[in-house]
């Protein structure tokens, strides 16, 4: 696991306000659902991303297929990733050309890839990788 100081959690988390949640489940089970519902219900917006379940609600905004499908607009800050590790590369890459105000990158736990940092660190974005938002919120500021 990397280590990362509680003071870049807490920056990153009181600085954010718009999140795009790659891999979003619609089953209320899967972490992905929870930490989508966490992330609501202390303030931020969190746009859900996942193909199969393009144009359903969840918690009032629309699910997107893509992030090519967020509106440019839409101040998107963080992207939050629960996509297998393999997979994350060309999400960051999509992300950093769709995503005008993307801050951070944040790779959910188990979820690394050197690749996406360093693409991360090209683009001057804060970046965590196999660590939870949720958790991290809770600990440091709820």
């Amino acid at each position: 696991m990397t280590d990362y100081s509680d003071d870049h959690f807490r920056q990153i988390l009181e600085a954010t306000r718009v999140i795009a949640l790659v891999g979003f489940s619609g089953n209320p089970d899967r972490a992905s659902h929870g930490v989508a519902r966490y992330l609501v219900e202390h303030g931020y917006r969190v746009i859900p991303v996942n193909p199969g379940l393009a144009g359903q609600t969840f918690l009032g905004e629309t699910v997107v297929a893509d992030l090519a499908a967020i509106p440019k607009d839409a101040g998107v800050d963080m992207l939050d990733v629960f996509r297998a590790s393999d997979h994350v590369p060309p999400i960051v890459e999509t992300a950093i050309a769709e995503l005008p105000d993307l801050k951070t990158v944040w790779l959910q736990i188990g979820v690394v890839s050197e690749a996406a940092r360093q693409l991360s660190a090209d683009h001057g974005l804060a970046f965590v990788e196999d660590h939870c938002p949720k958790i991290e919120h809770r600990r440091l500021l709820a």
